[in-house]
């Protein structure tokens, strides 16, 4: 299929080499790249179908959902129970669109649950670390309904899915931490959209793992990062605050993939009409811009979908808590304080308000007042870009959205 390739990438916090092996879909369509505000790792890959940093139509997100899906199901026989787990924040939306393309092309017996940086009290959960991220700890409960607690805990294979991996130093971290409450487990799968994990990187994992292995993903490669020769603590802010108020979010939380979930969320096309008495009266040429928030990403994917179908063009996009500058992949950046109660920095990338005739912001939770006097807060964000709000909310298994205007 080809030869290698090698890239160099400037960046203010060094040069990132990037060497990717022979692939159907090359490197240029599936990432750019820019420099993160920290100082224990310089650089970030951000993804072109993620649909989280960097504007992409549902239908690009969906046929990236399908390619992984399709590749691990011609891979893998999924007759025996399984779990899969995608990773906050960046990669929820894309571990929930895999399990749902794996649902349906056929796989029964699955739970989908994703990690969280949220505290909810009274839950059982596994607790483990990512050493390069701004915010470290990260959560995965256990599910309270009693079927999917049991399957949780007798799953045979493990599927991991974040959108790029770079040593799977946390990959190894949750499975011996999963590994400890169940010891039926007899396969790891990990799943990402890129792989740069080096031959000693994968080697430590499938070691440490104990187990079979198995790395599917649409590009990989390897990664070698240049550092700028200065300190790099001036690539730190240290005014983000990632802690949080280390309060239990459990009441405002809505989206039910923290706590496990065996099918996909499905929304009604008369939910989806609610939303169409917000769109211009005249004519516009330009395409409706659906944002997710944070941790929720899926109803945003889902709502773009939905509007895509009825013929509309639709970009979709998440806010983050991930901190960049403003170059190469990234054009621009919008900050304002989150809208789960703790009073943290989030961003929005490479949005213009007048680059489209509509933006709808997807989110989970109440839409009260953020808990800072400083800069702008989440309905100031929606007055900001003149958006509509669409709360999310799950019950029954039953999913709609409630449109309104700020």
């Amino acid at each position: 299929m080809g030869k290698s390739r090698h890239q160099a990438v400037d960046l203010r916090t060094g040069r990132l080499h990037v060497t990717t092996e022979p692939s159907r879909v090359p490197l240029h369509r599936l990432l750019g790249f820019a420099s993160r505000i920290n100082s224990k790792r310089g650089f970030l890959l951000v993804s072109k179908v993620l649909g989280k940093h960097y504007p992409v139509l549902p239908r690009t997100m969906a046929w990236s959902y399908r390619a992984l899906a399709r590749k691990l199901l011609d891979q893998t026989d999924f007759s025996a129970p399984s779990l899969w787990v995608g990773m906050a924040e960046t990669a929820t939306g894309l571990g929930y669109g895999v399990f749902e393309s794996a649902y349906n092309l056929g796989v029964r017996g699955a739970l989908f649950m994703q990690t969280t940086r949220y505290h909810l009290a009274g839950g059982d959960r596994l607790a483990f670390i990512e050493e390069h991220s701004h915010a470290t700890d990260f959560f995965l409960y256990y599910p309270e309904d009693e079927k999917d607690r049991a399957a949780f805990l007798n799953a045979r294979q493990l599927v991991l899915i974040d959108d790029e991996i770079s040593t799977g130093a946390t990959f190894a971290r949750l499975t011996a931490a999963y590994r400890a409450v169940n010891p039926r487990l007899e396969k790891v799968i990990i799943v990402s959209l890129v792989n740069f994990a080096s031959p000693e990187h994968r080697h430590r994992l499938e070691a440490s793992a104990g187990m079979p292995v198995q790395w599917v993903s649409l590009l990989a490669g390897q990664l070698r990062f240049e550092p700028v020769d200065a300190d790099q603590e001036q690539f730190r802010d240290n005014t983000i605050n990632v802690a949080g108020n280390g309060l239990c979010k459990r009441d405002i939380l809505a989206w039910p993939g923290r706590l496990g979930m065996d099918r996909p969320v499905r929304f009604s096309d008369l939910n989806v009409a609610g939303l169409l008495v917000f769109l211009p009266a005249r004519p516009d040429s330009r395409p409706i811009l659906v944002l997710g928030t944070g941790e929720c990403n899926p109803p945003a994917y889902l709502l773009g979908r939905s509007l895509e179908r009825l013929g509309y063009r639709v970009i979709v996009q998440a806010t983050t808590r991930s901190p960049i500058f403003p170059e190469g992949a990234i054009a621009s950046r919008i900050q304002f304080t989150d809208n789960y109660q703790d009073g943290i920095d989030n961003f929005l990338y490479n949005v213009d308000a007048d680059d489209f005739s509509l933006i709808v912001a997807c989110h989970e939770t109440p839409l009260v007042p953020g808990n800072t006097s400083r800069g702008t807060d989440f309905i100031g964000l929606l007055k900001q870009l003149n958006a509509v709000g669409a709360q999310f909310s799950y019950q029954n298994n039953n999913a709609e959205l409630h449109f309104y205007r700020p």
